[in-house]
């Protein structure tokens, strides 16, 4: 008779897909609870439109995605999420200021735009959703944990 196998975990690609949505969850409520607890638009620059926050939204969960697939395609290390952090920051502070820019504003109003998302709250809610929702994805994979049991389910246990 042999022993309990070691389940195989979570397989990267549902980890992935899973942190993905926690990092637009995590995204969109704390960007709101923060602009609502400031009582300040996360695009402090008035005439933008939608466009910025779009743009930077979308271009924040790519970067998170691909960011978060590199960490745990192979060997999933817990340092991968800081990656995620940052890759998603970047993004989101490059979407915004495109997405002034695409928007018809000038470049400085599309600087002060990123500018004022990098050096505020805002910068670092986006940061800490990709470090939260990248640590996540990880443990997802190296954790190798399967579902929960009750006593009575167990073959083994005889």
């Amino acid at each position: 008779m042999t022993g309990p196998t070691r389940p195989d975990g979570v397989r990267p690609v549902v980890a992935l897909a899973l942190a993905t949505v926690s990092f637009v969850a995590l995204l969109i409520a704390g960007l709101g609870m923060l602009s609502l607890a400031l009582d300040q638009d996360v695009i402090a620059v008035r005439g933008l439109g939608q466009v910025p926050g779009i743009l930077g939204t979308a271009l924040a969960v790519a970067a998170f995605a691909a960011a978060l697939w590199a960490a745990i395609r192979r060997r999933p290390t817990y340092l991968g999420a800081l990656g995620c952090a940052v890759a998603a920051f970047l993004a989101y502070v490059a979407g915004v200021w495109l997405g002034a820019a695409f928007s018809g504003a000038d470049l400085g109003a599309a600087a002060a735009a990123a500018g004022g998302v990098a050096a505020s709250g805002f910068g670092v809610v986006v940061a800490a959703a990709g470090l939260v929702a990248g640590w996540g994805g990880v443990a997802l994979v190296r954790t190798r944990s399967d579902r929960p049991r009750w006593p009575w389910e167990d073959p083994f246990d005889e």
